[in-house]
């Protein structure tokens, strides 16, 4: 697996299960029992047939319904978007420069023993 390709973490994360979704002050992150994707940029996305968009009320009601689901795709387009697919579930990070609120848009970090465990877009 090639380090510098971007698309690896999200590769990672196929199979995987949201095991906890975490707000931390002004981000959130999925976890997965080990690798931890976070959304530095504010994350949007469709659960359940219901747009959302972080931190809109309402948004973080539907944001734990992603525990327990299953990664089964992914989106990655580094100036755009980096989403993450469950069935008819989405959760999406804004990649492009107006949505940052600093020059990170997104983090992964992976589980030990993963070479270039942290990937930053």
């Amino acid at each position: 697996m090639e380090t510098a390709d971007s698309d690896n973490p999200l590769q990672l994360l196929m199979g995987a299960e949201v095991s906890a979704v975490c707000f931390v002050r002004d981000y959130v992150e999925l976890h997965f029992d080990g690798p931890v994707l976070r959304a530095v940029s504010d994350p949007f996305g469709l659960y359940g047939g219901r747009e959302w968009r972080f931190p809109e009320p309402g948004s973080l009601d539907l944001m734990h319904g992603y525990i327990g689901k299953t990664v089964d795709g992914y989106e990655l387009d580094p100036d755009r978007i980096l989403a993450l697919d469950f069935g008819e579930h989405r959760f999406a990070i804004p990649l492009d420069h107006d949505s940052r609120v600093g020059p990170e848009a997104a983090h992964f970090l992976g589980t030990d023993g993963v070479v270039g465990g942290m990937w930053i877009w």
